[in-house]
């Protein structure tokens, strides 16, 4: 029996989304010039909240505007880590450390799964310790440089349980030999809360704690 503990991570793990944050961050970093461009990002907000477009639209969209079109890897790295550092130090709820390390000490094998973009999650999830990490991916280009556009699904709802299945196949592990935990702060994320042995609410929103209330999944409180 393999045991593994499946951990959202963007206001599940760390006390705010990280997104934009970590666009603003690189821009800062690479071109200040494209921190004016920001206005329009909000606006590309909006529009995926009147679902004119959709989220995976909007990461390209941000990505493109303020990084711009491709970017060598070691110049992602370089962006990816400064920001992870800065996340991994003052940006994750205590309570997420306690209970990561406690799955640790359990003998899970610790995983995270989250639509965040992986060139940056993967950094935060070493940082962590965790073992694996299942993220949105970016398409690159003939000569390896990081894309603004997505390569497959967003790793977002429905799509982040198949990217889990797909994973655990990849690493040989059958579901039926697997006891599985999950934390999620979203109601997106209920078709892994219900597909897991022991699924957590966490931080929940109002629609996630409505339904975490009639499925039966415990509410825990990081913040």
């Amino acid at each position: 029996m393999q045991f593994l503990a499946i951990y959202d991570m963007d206001k599940t793990i760390t006390a705010a989304p990280t997104w934009t944050r970590f666009l603003a961050m690189a821009a800062r970093i690479r071109a200040p010039w494209r921190l004016a461009l920001f206005p329009a990002v909000g606006v590309a907000g909006v529009a995926c909240l009147l679902q004119l477009t959709d989220r995976a639209g909007l990461k390209q969209f941000s990505q493109r505007l303020l990084l711009g079109g491709a970017l060598p890897p070691e110049e992602m790295a370089r962006v990816a880590e400064a920001f992870a550092a800065r996340e991994a130090a003052h940006g994750v709820l205590h309570g997420a450390r306690a209970r990561i390390a406690a799955d640790r000490a359990a003998g899970y094998r610790l995983v995270m799964a989250t639509a965040s973009h992986g060139y940056y999650a993967a950094a935060i999830g070493h940082l962590l310790g965790f073992d694996d990490v299942i993220a949105t991916e970016a398409k690159r280009d003939g000569q390896g440089r990081i894309l603004s556009l997505i390569e497959g699904d967003n790793c977002y709802g429905p799509a982040k349980l198949r990217r889990i299945e797909s994973w655990m196949a990849e690493q040989g592990i059958a579901r039926g030999g697997a006891h599985v935990r999950a934390y999620s702060d979203h109601v997106s994320d209920a078709p892994l809360l219900g597909w897991a042995d022991e699924g957590f609410a966490v931080n929940a929103h109002g629609p996630l704690r409505r339904l975490a209330a009639e499925r039966g999944w415990p509410l825990l409180d990081w913040r």
